[in-house]
């Protein structure tokens, strides 16, 4: 091919019927590489898919070569970070405002390079996205947050501004976010 690829193969699964299991890999092969497209098309930054091979459910991508920002926000100094911050917030109101949800929303599914935020991994991903999904993505980050960069929590304030100025609904995403949060709290 000339170029550094990544290849993600859904490979098949012996407990579901051989039809059944054809039919999901060539469906979420093909959503992926629809949302990756949409994504792009919104203006965020993901990987080229150059080949969709619906047969064997591969899709063979443009590698980013850099950081996942789990990594990067633990040794970046507190002006690069917030720099990756807004990025962030700016992307996933451009999936939301298109109606993409991400489904998957960590700082591992995030690649920085040459500082530029790529959002990778949209298999969990859907559009036509509702409020709820919307809500769902954003407490999915929160909670990496909390988990991942427990000491650096300011910053996913920055990403909620960054999200807030980027899209017009966002007041009821973060209402749905903080409902959803409360739902949790008593299981």
């Amino acid at each position: 091919m000339g170029r550094d690829v990544i290849i993600k193969n859904r490979v098949p699964k012996a407990y579901r019927h051989p039809s059944l299991d054809i039919s999901l890999r060539t469906s979420r092969t093909r959503n992926e590489a629809r949302l990756i497209r949409d994504a792009r098309i919104l203006g965020v930054p993901t990987p080229i898919v150059y080949e969709i091979d619906e047969v064997d459910a591969k899709l063979v991508m443009e590698e980013i070569k850099g950081e996942r920002v789990k990594d990067v926000l633990e040794t970046a100094d507190e002006g690069k970070s917030e720099k990756i911050c807004r990025q962030i917030g700016r992307m996933i109101a451009a999936l939301h405002a298109g109606g993409i949800v991400h489904g998957d929303l960590t700082t591992s599914n995030m690649i920085v390079c040459d500082d530029v935020v790529y959002l990778i991994d949209f298999s969990l991903g859907s559009r036509n996205a509702k409020l709820e999904e919307m809500g769902v993505d954003l407490h999915l980050l929160k909670e990496a947050f909390q988990s991942a960069h427990s000491e650096k929590l300011d910053l996913f304030d920055i990403i909620l501004n960054e999200y807030c100025i980027g899209f017009k609904n966002s007041k009821d995403v973060m209402n749905k976010m903080k409902e959803i949060e409360g739902r949790g709290r008593y299981t």
